[in-house]
């Protein structure tokens, strides 16, 4: 079991460093530097979306054949949509980057987030460099969540430590996303670390299995970004031994780091462009897997459904024909079944006998609660969480580049 830190625990073997480099605001942070010792090992996962930002095209090639040293992520701008020149700015802050600390372009791995479609000021971010490896200091995570935010309203970290056998290990990550967020990979940027022992390819396996099962199970309004990346470290700094798969020491480990990768994710939605409401949408008895994320996403993306969550109206209609139009294979109308909180509305696809809108109005009333979903008899289940649309939403996105 992870004990959860109050503040984010510095992590051995990695500092990191915020700067105002201008690319926003003179006055708002949007450079974060992340210094990983040499040894460590280092793995992501990056977005689905066809069209990936330069930063992302340029970080898998990086990171396929080199060690990482160091992080260089911006906010402000995202260096998606910019072609052949957008690949050349990215490589020029690799390569400034990797000649003020001592190393290849190629061990420097490029983060970018922010406005599609413009030009990175990468002379902006180059000449911030110097000023921001001089401050460097592994105890600045809460500043580096800070750096990276863009509509988030408040900055996103997790942070604990577990001990395993004889040995205890600290966990901490940053994250940033409001808007934009489907992940299909991770979210739209994270950053975990730590100072466990793991080697690559297991480390690799890990990061996948885990954004799979906490970062893909999110959405805010459906939108696979360009610039999806999250990023694992694991320094080895605090055993000489790795932690090996299929040991009880990797799962008594992995089930914490899960629990860091989890709390992200729910901080991710919960600060959601003029969200309200955190919703769960629990839905159970598919023929697969795939089947219940297929009606859960269906449910949880539906503009219909997401405004009747921001209105407390308990229209439950907008849910069952959100399923019905799903994909899922093999539903009958009989088997389906939805509760919303502990009040059965639906039951054998009809309405249950003396249900009252009234109760369900309450519930829906709360910030945080479930709509579970059966769809049919088997075993299978998944939970994905979403939010509402507001006023808000609205706004914030029609605004976005004023």
């Amino acid at each position: 079991m992870i004990e959860i830190s109050p503040t984010p625990l510095p992590i051995a073997g990695v500092r990191l460093s915020t700067v105002c480099a201008g690319i926003r605001r003179v006055e708002h942070p949007d450079l974060t530097l992340i210094e990983i010792a040499p040894a460590a090992s280092v793995a992501a996962v990056f977005t689905q979306n066809v069209f990936c930002a330069a930063p992302v095209t340029l970080a898998r090639q990086h990171l396929a054949t080199h060690a990482a040293r160091l992080l260089v992520v911006n906010s402000g701008n995202a260096n998606a949509g910019t072609g052949a020149q957008g690949l050349a700015d990215a490589h020029n802050v690799c390569a400034a980057a990797g000649e003020q600390l001592g190393c290849p372009a190629t061990q420097v791995l490029p983060f970018s987030t922010g406005v599609i479609g413009q030009r990175l000021p990468a002379e902006k971010i180059t000449a911030a460099l110097a000023r921001a490896l001089e401050g460097l200091q592994e105890d600045a995570w809460d500043a580096a969540a800070r750096g990276i935010m863009t509509t988030d309203t408040v900055p996103k970290w997790a942070s604990g430590a577990v001990s395993v056998g004889e040995e205890r290990y600290r966990i901490t990550g940053i994250a940033k996303g409001a808007g934009m967020i489907k992940p299909n990979m991770a979210t739209m940027l994270a950053f975990i670390a730590t100072d466990a022992r793991i080697s690559a390819p297991d480390l690799n396996t890990l990061v996948a299995a885990l954004a799979e099962r906490t970062f893909n199970r999110i959405t805010i309004d459906g939108d696979t970004s360009t610039n999806d990346s999250c990023v694992l470290i694991a320094t080895g700094r605090a055993a000489a031994r790795p932690l090996l798969p299929h040991t009880p020491a990797w799962h008594a480990f992995a089930r914490a780091l899960e629990q860091i990768f989890a709390d992200l994710a729910r901080a991710i939605v919960r600060d959601g462009e003029g969200a309200t409401k955190l919703v769960t949408v629990a839905v159970r008895g598919g023929n697969t897997t795939a089947d219940c994320l297929r009606a859960a996403y269906a449910v949880a993306e539906s503009p219909l459904v997401k405004t009747a969550l921001f209105a407390s109206d308990p229209n439950w209609g907008r849910i069952l024909a959100a399923v019905g139009r799903s994909g899922a294979q093999g539903m009958r109308l009989e088997d389906i079944a939805i509760t919303i909180g502990e009040v059965p509305i639906v039951a054998r696809g009809e309405p249950v006998p003396g249900y009252a809108e009234a109760d369900v109005a309450r519930v829906m009333q709360g910030a945080e609660y479930e709509i579970a979903i059966q769809i049919g008899p088997r075993e299978t289940h998944v939970a994905v969480l979403t939010c509402d649309f507001s006023f808000e939403y609205v706004r914030i996105n029609a605004e976005y580049r004023s």
